[in-house]
């Protein structure tokens, strides 16, 4: 591990807030649309953003990849879908889940939100609540849009439609505000969801992440890439001296030193820069040495 890629792992995690923000623009950068109430529908929403970001938001650039899933699980034509099924394998053994430490706008939401002052909590002793965000991927996102369905075959996007906050948060609420006829019709699904988003938006306050740690099924469909991904973290045996401030530093409760790679590593750069030796770097395609 020569110290030009040390420092340069340094440096992505150093700008990781920016990257954030800038990854939140391009996955909404029809802002207009947000004072007008109205949702964008052009040719681009056909396509899947990388991270949790709700089709229905007015600034949505496209599609979210959960939703699209549901959306053909969901449907009376139901067949196996290629783009959809590739475009997971093809980021999650590229990425894994840097993705969800870099590129999802729900993720730095979270992140903004446990900036503020208070009294934090570690969720350390809450590990198998981990385990939640896979039964809801195989439950809500699979399991109840294929055999739940109504009198023409069809399916709700249970996920989508009953438990994602960010569905209220970035269409509910910007639609509501800017579309009169939309904000007469809400009703008590509304009001069980903003319950959700409410719920989440504390828990972020006194957690790290609660959403992505313990309900979002994006996030478990990732990590099951990130042993494989050619996108990795590396500690250079040689060089640590064994100190875990790298595992003291990582709010995703993973122990750097056992498994730098393991499913619930959000790639987010903080071992690297508590590491004081600077023994922990990402790696592309196992390539240093």
């Amino acid at each position: 591990m020569d110290k030009k890629t040390k420092l340069k792992s340094k440096k992505i995690a150093g700008l990781r807030g920016w990257i954030q923000a800038v990854a939140t623009l391009l996955t909404n950068i029809h802002i207009p649309n947000l004072f007008k109430g109205k949702i964008y529908q052009g040719a681009a929403k056909n396509v899947c953003v990388p991270g949790l970001n709700c089709y229905s938001c007015p600034a949505a650039t496209g599609a979210c990849p959960i939703g699209a899933v549901q959306a053909v699980i969901g449907s009376s034509k139901f067949k196996f879908t290629y783009y959809i099924t590739g475009f997971f394998i093809l980021l999650g053994v590229l990425l894994g889940r840097f993705i969800c430490g870099f590129l999802c706008p729900f993720g730095w939401f979270q992140d903004l939100l446990h900036k503020i002052p208070c009294k934090k909590f570690s969720t350390a002793k809450l590990k198998p609540l981990r385990y939640l965000k896979y039964f809801i991927l195989i439950v809500f996102v699979i399991l109840l849009p294929m055999l739940v369905t109504n009198s023409i075959g069809m399916g709700d996007p249970f996920f989508c439609k009953y438990l994602c906050p960010q569905g209220v948060l970035e269409g509910a609420i910007p639609l509501a505000i800017g579309n009169t006829a939309i904000r007469s019709a809400l009703g008590s699904l509304f009001r069980f969801k903003s319950i959700i988003l409410i719920a989440v938006i504390v828990l972020s306050i006194l957690f790290y992440r609660p959403f992505c740690k313990w309900i979002c099924p994006l996030g478990a469909i990732y990590s099951l890439f990130n042993k494989v991904s050619l996108l990795s973290i590396k500690v250079k045996e040689d060089q640590c001296i064994g100190c875990h401030k790298c595992t003291t530093a990582c709010k995703m409760d993973v122990d750097v030193l056992k498994t730098p790679n393991h499913p619930e590593c959000i790639r987010c750069g903080a071992c690297m820069k508590a590491c004081p030796k600077d023994a922990i770097c990402f790696q592309f395609m196992k390539t240093q040495k």
